[in-house]
């Protein structure tokens, strides 16, 4: 089968993340597979090597400074429309608003709704939704939320999670890794994503300063985006000035540092007010690193009781408080959630869900079928 993905960016975020490693492991179960995306930056190359197996296509993407987030929006479809053709594919698949609305007649992984304000912004999220012919969730709190606010019925494949690479990090041979950071930064609570308001990171900071746990710093690491948030981080800033927290803002982060940086922290906090899934807190999960969540219906389903839950700052407080005493039992249920999502389980449902639309004419009306997640055991 060959199959064409999309993905807005070659920086680490969640949705590039999730395209690479399903390629990969597409290309592994035998699949011909192609990643198309947009080199933004100057970039000429994915933030990680990626799998010989599998065709990388970077579409050269400009930089404007005076551009607003709507024209650079438009922008950016318009240059991956202009160039991408749908001949020699059996699938094309979206992973995102931008390459879904530059491709047309698509599959759609949809992870997570937004709701955007900028005009051309929220257009491009409802075409992406509406127009594909067949949409995946990557959990079902998801789908239920799609189901509920347009009518479709997208099929639940849930990500995988490099687990080896993660749960290897906290093993004692990775100590001089480990060490590195904590002899850069000290005990660290460590928030991954950026600094922006899907993330919650003013609710965070305000958490961190009711925790007042000294000598605990909190680190942020992440953070590319389309969107501009500099409104946004400038009342953050203010906050933290406020509240006399030093926040250390890493950036991104090398993709062969973070296993370490997120193995080497005392817990991370995921504060986040929509995910799809919760990529970084699973890999957190599996370098043994507790997890104190946003109570949303999303993580409940995915991560059970493996980590702790809170909806105010004051409760994410306490919970990071009792976290960082450690909860040796929490940390081995954590390992074993993450240990049950695997990106090969994920590339065989995806070929199932492909061999179905392949066989189908979309334009007669492909019926969408509802897999339920499946629960490790």
């Amino acid at each position: 089968m060959r199959i064409a993905l999309l993905t807005y960016s070659t920086k680490p975020r969640g949705g590039v993340v999730h395209t690479l490693n399903l390629a990969e492991a597409l290309a592994r179960a035998g699949a011909e597979v192609t990643v198309w995306t947009l080199g933004r930056g100057g970039d000429a190359a994915f933030f990680r090597a990626v799998d010989p197996a599998v065709r990388v296509v970077v579409v050269p993407f400009t930089a404007s400074d005076t551009e607003t987030v709507g024209a650079r929006i438009l922008r950016s479809i318009d240059t991956l429309r202009a160039v991408f053709t749908p001949d020699g594919y059996d699938i094309v698949h979206a992973q995102d608003c931008i390459s879904a609305n530059a491709v047309g007649d698509c599959v759609r992984t949809i992870h997570h709704l937004d709701d955007f304000t900028t005009p051309e912004l929220a257009r491009c999220h409802e075409r992406a939704i509406r127009d594909p012919y067949a949409r995946v969730c990557v959990s079902a709190a998801v789908a239920a939320e799609v189901r509920e606010r347009y009518g479709f019925t997208p099929t639940v494949i849930p990500n995988g999670v490099e687990y080896d690479r993660f749960a290897r990090a906290a093993e004692p041979r990775a100590a001089p890794d480990r060490r590195r950071w904590r002899d850069r930064l000290g005990r660290y609570v460590l928030a991954v994503g950026g600094i922006e308001p899907r993330k919650g990171s003013i609710d965070l900071l305000e958490a961190f300063a009711i925790l007042g746990e000294p000598g605990v710093r909190l680190v942020f690491a992440g953070g590319e985006t389309l969107f501009d948030y500099r409104e946004y981080r400038a009342r953050f800033d203010a906050r933290a000035e406020e509240l006399g927290i030093d926040v250390t803002v890493l950036g991104p982060v090398a993709n062969d540092e973070l296993p370490a940086l997120v193995a080497a922290a005392t817990a991370l906090p995921f504060f986040s007010v929509k995910e799809g899934f919760g990529l970084a807190a699973m890999e957190a999960l599996a370098a043994g690193i507790p997890v104190v969540a946003r109570d949303l219906p999303v993580l409940r389903e995915v991560f059970s009781d493996a980590v702790t839950y809170a909806t105010t700052p004051r409760e994410l407080a306490e919970r990071l408080r009792h976290t960082l005493r450690s909860d040796a039992a929490r940390r081995e249920r954590g390992r074993v959630i993450a240990r049950g999502f695997d990106w090969d389980s994920a590339a065989a449902a995806h070929l199932r869900f492909y061999a179905g639309v392949a066989e189908s004419d979309p334009r007669r009306g492909w019926a969408e079928a509802s897999t339920p997640m499946v629960r490790p055991g």
